[in-house]
């Protein structure tokens, strides 16, 4: 296409929509122009769902979507409408579930076909341009929908009926709640161990993918139990995925999932949201076991986060990074020839790499089997013996190795950074910042995180509008659209201003939280049946599109933490800090929705497993009052233990007065004899009441180990 015939994407915001403007398809954005379109000309609609990030969707826009034949194809019979799932979580989870009720299977890119009404009657993912893979051409489903549509109308029409159906019931839960019982906590373990790969590390098997909230609450029971079997799913999971080649060796960062069993081969993808919540597994399995191994992988991944998705200039993470470069690509700036690596390094220096990461003449890669996944085959020692070298010789030729092979990466074309800049997504990573900040002693990582939230605060959030989806576009001169925030960015910021206030004990971001979580339980809380929808309800004068009108529930995490499971902890982190009994109300009934299903869930019901954690255990509170070094000790013997339900703030001599503190402190830390006299001091509150001050690390130490489990 010529500048002048580029199609109506041209003017979207969206990095993913902008990429097809140049399609010869008559592409619509999602809104009520492609709907009457549609009903005016009595099309079907054909709605794609992908993201900027997506290797298959980028196959189907070569092979079909830039193919001028299936353009005419398009173009004569159907009304097509383009979205980026990112930017509409809320059409795409729709969607995904009225595909997934008609062909079994889900993921991206969609490809749904809709009545004009936008009721979806049949669909899939990717779609080859030739019979292949066992699917049908897509050029074959084309046509056969549109003649369906006319020929077979009736039978169109039942069968979106049908679909509604599915999409209704799915994730309503009416009539499915229970009474909470913390035996749930055990039940989704033990669906997490009876998966658990005792060869590889996580669990099932191929793809696989990582489950970090799996993995936080087997920490989090391990921190409470000492149950070696516990300790050895995490441990063994955690250090192959850093030994694999899903981490990258060189940069830093995790890619999104794994395509083989053993976390070698993956889809290169690397997404914010991924890396926030490994972040905080490294850290926990760094507090739950004191590997040092573990701290190194976490402060690798900020190096990541920190180049690569940081707006370092106005604070906020980054969406993601694609995997590939070009329409042709599979991954191949992240893997290596052995000649490629060969004519970067020295002699000495290839030996020593090739051995380590496992580099061949043959690799990983069936698009081009020269090419290998950098992964960790040989350990430091292994490599020593077999060229007959010391040990720091070996690790001085592997660093200069990655420093000069990293060089030469970044000479290659670099596939495209999403700086779009989402709400929610960008909470998780200001929580995993200020996570690691406070175990590692991060400074820069709580600076930055800080400065990434007061943008949200700032340009994200307005008392009576509530939060926007979307800060900025990765466009710059892209047009702001005002997305309204769905319940992942209201329980996803919350959490991260509780965080920012026990990371500053600046009450500002306790009053945030306060205000955030209050939106939330008024535009998405459900008082009739408990928990929270996942959008507001439209207003009258609204017009709702699709099936947008179906009400859902999200429990289960995918691969973001669910919404309810982190709204439900955030209101019992405020109830702690304010006894108030709403806030307890309101989570325990978002709790009892899922109680009667969260074992079925299993695995994707972690997040909701660690609310389970939160109800069952009051949640302790370690203040630090005082100033100089024993200040920092009593901080730092507080910090170390793993607990999901611990906080821990730190106020000097002449901050702790009630102004500074939340209502429930308030009314005990400056009334405390020890506080009034100015000693340095570290109290531990849980249940609203504070025991007796504690001025000894040690001692300190000794009453936080080990916490205890749920009683059954």
């Amino acid at each position: 296409m010529t500048t002048q015939t580029l199609n109506s994407l041209s003017k979207a915001s969206s990095a993913y929509l902008r990429s097809a403007m140049h399609q010869p398809i008559h592409w619509h954005e999602w809104g009520e122009d492609a709907f009457a379109t549609a009903q005016r000309e009595n099309k079907p609609i054909l709605l794609d769902i992908g993201a900027v990030w997506c290797h298959w969707c980028h196959v189907m826009d070569r092979e079909s979507y830039d193919n001028p034949e299936i353009a005419e194809i398009v173009n004569q019979r159907f009304i097509a409408v383009k979205v980026d799932r990112d930017e509409r979580p809320d059409i795409d989870s729709r969607y995904q579930v009225a595909v997934s009720s008609i062909s079994g299977q889900g993921g991206w890119p969609l490809t749904a076909f809709l009545t004009p009404d936008g009721k979806p009657f049949y669909g899939g993912t990717y779609f080859p341009p030739d019979d292949h893979y066992g699917r049908p051409s897509f050029k074959r489903v084309l046509l056969s929908i549109a003649n369906a549509y006319h020929e077979k109308n009736d039978d169109v029409l039942e069968q979106a009926k049908m679909v509604e159906g599915a999409i209704s019931h799915a994730e309503s839960f009416a009539g499915k709640s229970g009474n909470f019982s913390p035996a749930v906590i055990e039940a989704i373990v033990k669906s997490a161990l009876k998966m658990f790969d005792v060869q590889n590390g996580g669990f099932g098997s191929a793809p696989k993918f990582p489950h970090p909230a799996a993995l936080d609450l087997l920490i989090d029971q391990y921190a409470r139990s000492a149950d070696e079997q516990l300790r050895n799913v995490f441990v063994t999971t955690l250090e192959k995925m850093a030994r694999g080649g899903v981490y990258d060796q060189l940069a830093g960062g995790f890619h999104r999932y794994s395509v083989d069993e053993r976390w070698i081969v993956p889809h290169f993808e690397k997404m914010c949201y991924d890396n926030s919540e490994l972040l905080k597994n490294y850290v926990h399995a760094y507090q739950a076991t004191g590997s040092e191994f573990f701290a190194a992988v976490a402060r690798d991944i900020i190096r990541w986060m920190d180049e690569w998705l940081s707006d370092r200039e106005h604070g906020g993470f980054y969406a993601s990074q694609d995997a590939d470069y070009s329409m042709d690509d599979d991954g191949d700036y992240f893997t290596w020839t052995l000649q490629e690596a060969q004519s970067v390094l020295t002699e000495e220096e290839a030996r020593v790499a090739c051995l380590h990461y496992d580099i061949n003449e043959i690799g990983e890669m069936h698009h081009n089997p020269a090419k290998n996944v950098l992964y960790q085959r040989a350990s430091l020692e292994e490599i020593g013996q077999r060229l007959s070298l010391p040990p720091e010789q070996i690790q001085t030729a592997l660093q200069s190795a990655k420093n000069k092979m990293y060089a030469a990466r970044l000479k290659r074309p670099t596939p495209y950074v999403d700086k779009t800049v989402y709400a929610g997504w960008n909470a998780l990573c200001v929580s995993a910042y200020l996570e690691a900040a406070k175990v590692l002693s991060l400074d820069g990582a709580q600076h930055f995180a800080l400065r990434s939230l007061d943008r949200i605060l700032a340009e994200g959030w307005h008392a009576e509008n509530g939060l926007r989806h979307v800060l900025a576009y990765s466009e710059a001169n892209a047009q702001p659209r005002q997305i309204p925030g769905v319940l992942d960015d209201y329980a996803f910021t919350a959490v991260a201003c509780l965080d920012a206030y026990e990371a500053t004990a600046d009450l500002s971001y306790f009053n945030f939280a306060k205000s955030i979580a209050n939106a939330m339980v008024e535009r998405f809380f459900d008082p009739v049946s408990g928990g929270f929808f996942d959008t507001g309800k439209a207003s009258s004068d609204e017009k709702v599109l699709g099936v947008l009108g179906t009400r859902r529930k999200p429990f289960q995490d995918s691969p973001t933490p669910a919404g309810n499971s982190v709204a439900a902890i955030a209101l019992l982190r405020l109830h702690a800090y304010t006894n108030d009994p709403e806030l307890r109300q309101k989570a325990d009934q978002t709790i009892e929705v899922l109680a009667g299903l969260a074992a079925q869930y299993g695995l994707f019901a972690a997040t909701y497993g660690i609310a389970a954690v939160h109800l069952a255990h009051p949640h302790i509170q370690i203040v630090i009052v005082g100033n100089g070094e024993l200040a920092d000790r009593l901080y730092a013997a507080a910090v170390v233990p793993y607990s999901a339900c611990k906080a821990v703030l730190k106020l000097a001599s002449n901050e702790a007065v009630p102004q500074n503190l939340s209502p429930a402190l308030a009314e005990t830390i400056p009334q405390l004899p020890a506080v009034k006299e100015g000693k340095t001091v570290a109290v531990i509150c849980s249940g609203f009441t504070c025991q007796p001050p504690i001025s000894d690390p040690e001692e300190l130490a000794r009453m936080l180990h080990p916490l205890p489990l749920a009683r059954h």
